[in-house]
């Protein structure tokens, strides 16, 4: 039986975070974490009413275990207290709103793995904000544009996780294209083994694949990406400002990866984040190995015991289909 993190052990990071006089009230484990565990704590006798506790204990974390990570690799599993901070003083310095850290603490005294205690933002997710309120959500998705301008600006010769730039590593690879067929190409393999109809089309598959890579023209700048930034991952706080998080894998990257991303996640509102310049050749092969990446890894999850199985399992057929049909265009 998977443990998660207890009320008692949670009660001692947040004392030290928020002072003694503080007292927990009650502790929610939040949906949706699937590398780590993200818990609400509501509070009292402190200054404020609840707090989100960040726990990257393995037993927190549901993927299958890889064998022989490269952690240079920009797609590397990104989890962990030293890639949260890098990442959060990248966006921080750029303007780019984020929580605030009350404590951060890899000492493993009062908890037996790394853990963040952050600010929690009141307004919600702006994925349920666009339901339930269209006209501030309207006004937050602007906000994020103008956020996504910043970050993208930014400009490295070197692609990678912030963190492990930062610690003057090079990523592995030859370039972002490279890395991203080669991805593709082993998503691929994968789904084949699990879905009936990638499995009948594998041969087309791999070389459209290839066809499309042989069409990405060489490029030496890569722009500042948060690499999965869906709705989900974007809170709206009291003011109706948007709220960047889970942002361990910010990395510098080709910027049509995370644009075919938000593509896939915002749908409808995805022309309010579009921007013009970005390389067809790129959107195409990136857009085909996205659809891959999202056959292969919801079902990989499936392995375990990731408690959302119907979520996955729609999302790796929806993804199949939409890989299918690309190879009619």
């Amino acid at each position: 039986m998977r443990q998660f993190t207890d009320s008692e052990a949670l009660s001692g990071i947040v004392h030290e975070a928020l002072g003694a006089g503080t007292r927990v009230a009650g502790v929610d484990r939040l949906r949706g974490g699937s590398k780590k565990g993200v818990y609400r704590v509501r509070t009292s006798g402190s200054r404020v009413a609840s707090v989100i506790v960040y726990s990257w204990a393995e037993s927190e974390n549901f993927w299958p275990a890889a064998e022989a990570v490269d952690v240079t690799h920009p797609f590397a599993p990104a989890s962990g207290l030293v890639p949260f901070l890098a990442a959060r003083r990248r966006l921080d310095g750029l303007g780019v709103r984020v929580p605030e850290v009350l404590l951060a603490d890899d000492s493993r005294r009062r908890h037996p793995a790394d853990v963040a205690v952050v600010e929690d933002v009141a307004g919600g997710t702006l994925e349920a904000l666009l339901k339930t309120d269209p006209a501030r959500a309207s006004t937050a998705l602007s906000e994020l544009a103008a956020m996504l301008d910043v970050m993208h600006r930014q400009r490295s010769r070197h692609y990678g996780r912030v963190d492990v730039l930062e610690r003057g590593d090079e990523a592995s690879g030859d370039s972002c294209e490279q890395l991203v067929l080669e991805r593709a190409v082993a998503d691929l393999a994968e789904a084949a083994e699990r879905d009936p109809g990638i499995g009948s089309a594998a041969a087309s598959l791999h070389d459209r694949l290839q066809e499309l890579a042989t069409r990405v023209a060489p490029r030496t700048q890569h722009g500042l990406i948060h690499g999965e930034l869906g709705p989900d991952h974007v809170l709206v706080d009291a003011s109706g400002h948007p709220v960047l998080i889970d942002i361990e894998g910010l990395m510098f990257f080709d910027v049509e990866w995370e644009h075919v991303f938000l593509r896939l996640r915002f749908g409808d509102q995805y022309p309010v984040l579009s921007r013009p310049g970005l390389d067809p050749a790129r959107l195409d092969l990136y857009m085909l190995a996205m659809r891959l990446s999202l056959v292969a890894g919801p079902l990989r999850l499936l392995d375990g015991d990731f408690p959302h199985r119907t979520l996955m399992q729609e999302i790796a057929e929806h993804n199949a289909e939409e890989a299918l049909a690309l190879l009619v265009q």
